[in-house]
């Protein structure tokens, strides 16, 4: 029996001219992707809203709306948002390099185009593209309540868990617009300040909040945050604040005042054993104890009063 050929992966072509499509249509049909035409940025975003392809060329200079313009339009369309992005077109000066990145391309070719290297480009940026929807798919099967923001706020992709704690917490099904300018603010002042605050807090609706913990920059313009609701901070605060802990400190010694074994908060936390050791070795130096039992009782007694 013959092997099932493996399905092409889609092309959107998107150039407002006759001849750039005929040339450019055949050379990737030849290289064995399945290719969508769009003669201007309308057409575009009419086809993505149909079929989704797996990656966009986009020329920077058509007529009513421009590349730029269109490429903005497109990743303000969150189901699309993760689509790479290539800029194709004769303008080489820094501001429009710089235009072209802006608006959410990932790279930018200048015309005329080199066909084995729009290949390799187009290759690389796939591969890179299918990682990372591997890891977001992966972080989804695990249950984590995370989110990743662009430097302004801008929601870059949420994990099914942290959407769902977002919107219960704002009692909205907009959740993420609701807190994307607070993110944005937040990391704009840790930048003026340094970068010496590693969480912050908002309260949305009554007394309902989250609790954002910043995991670091993942990609040059791309923030990952994990969020619990403010009800779960209560503990780990007191003791962080009673005990001079750091925060994911203050975060294993309330599990470990609540019996659970250093397996289990890692499991619970998304740490190693090894890393919740290291963690529970400078826990003991702070408390002024030299077992877990004694730790455990500590914390019991502050989280008790409090």
């Amino acid at each position: 029996m013959a092997e099932a050929a493996l399905p092409r992966d889609i092309v959107l072509l998107v150039d407002d001219s006759p001849e750039a499509l005929g040339f450019l249509t055949e050379a990737l049909e030849q290289s064995g992707f399945s290719v969508l035409i769009a003669t201007s940025g309308q057409a575009a975003l009419n086809i993505v809203e149909r079929i989704t392809p797996d990656l966009i060329l986009l020329d920077a200079v058509m007529p009513a709306m421009d590349g730029f313009e269109t490429c903005r339009r497109l990743k303000a369309n969150a189901a699309i948002s993760q689509i790479p992005v290539i800029f194709m077109t004769g303008l080489t000066e820094t501001e429009h390099v710089v235009n072209a990145l802006n608006s959410g391309g990932v790279d930018y070719l200048t015309k005329p185009i080199n066909i084995d290297e729009l290949r390799a480009r187009i290759r690389v940026h796939l591969a890179n593209a299918r990682s990372a929807q591997s890891a977001r798919v992966a972080l989804d099967a695990a249950g984590r309540h995370l989110l990743a923001v662009k430097g302004n706020g801008a929601i870059h992709w949420s994990t099914p868990q942290a959407t769902r704690l977002v919107n219960a917490a704002a009692r909205s099904d907009d959740g993420l617009d609701v807190v994307s300018d607070q993110i944005g603010i937040w990391l704009s002042t840790r930048t003026m300040q340094g970068g010496r605050d590693d969480a912050f807090s908002l309260t949305l609706t009554g007394d309902a909040g989250l609790h954002f913990t910043y995991l670091g920059a993942i990609g040059s313009d791309e923030f990952l945050f994990r969020l619990t609701g403010s009800s779960q901070r209560a503990g780990p605060d007191v003791l962080r604040h009673h005990f001079a802990l750091t925060l994911r400190e203050s975060e294993v010694l309330e599990w470990i005042a609540k019996g659970k074994s250093n397996r289990d908060i890692g499991d619970i936390l998304g740490l190693s054993a090894r890393t919740v050791n290291k963690h529970l070795e400078q826990i003991y130096v702070k408390l002024g104890v030299e077992n877990r039992a004694s730790a455990a009782v500590k914390a019991a007694q502050v989280l008790y009063e409090a």
